[in-house]
């Protein structure tokens, strides 16, 4: 029975996440756009995270006359995880702070990404940063299940 539920668990989270080879982790949401924003920042200013700044992609649009289905970035940040990588390689700050990217696809489906940290670690060649890298791998990872699930 333990099996069987750690299979099910199993395929329950690679259903709800995927690696991209363009370095982004991306989990469905079971919200809209606008609460999944909400829940995300709610929790990373919590834990005492900054929370740069908040883009409606789709409100910018709509001042130009465009339209786009609900889009929205939030720049996030927290120098004492973000400096140490940057410290093993200063290019490392062009992904730095951190980013979610929250988008309701053509199907209504909501989705929240962002940079897999290993990736940022191979696009600039970070040597002896593993372990910090870790831990942002795994505090972006409980960040976007917390804010996508029920």
């Amino acid at each position: 029975m333990k099996k069987i539920l750690l299979a099910i668990s199993a395929i329950a989270l690679y259903s709800t996440l995927t690696v991209a080879s363009d370095g982004l982790i991306t989990l469905k949401s079971s919200h809209s756009v606008e609460v999944t924003a909400n829940r995300l920042i709610s929790m990373l200013e919590k834990k005492g995270m900054t929370v740069f700044i908040r883009i409606d992609h789709a409100a910018g649009a709509k001042k130009v006359g465009k339209t786009l289905r609900p889009t929205e970035v939030i720049i996030f940040g927290n120098p004492k995880a973000g400096t140490p990588v940057m410290t093993c390689s200063q290019n490392a700050a062009i992904d730095f702070p951190q980013k979610a990217l929250i988008i309701e696809n053509e199907k209504g489906e909501v989705s929240l990404s962002y940079n897999d940290p290993k990736y940022i670690a191979k696009r600039h060649n970070i040597k002896g940063c593993d372990k910090v890298l870790t831990k942002i791998s795994g505090i972006l990872s409980n960040f976007a299940k917390s804010a996508t699930s029920k």
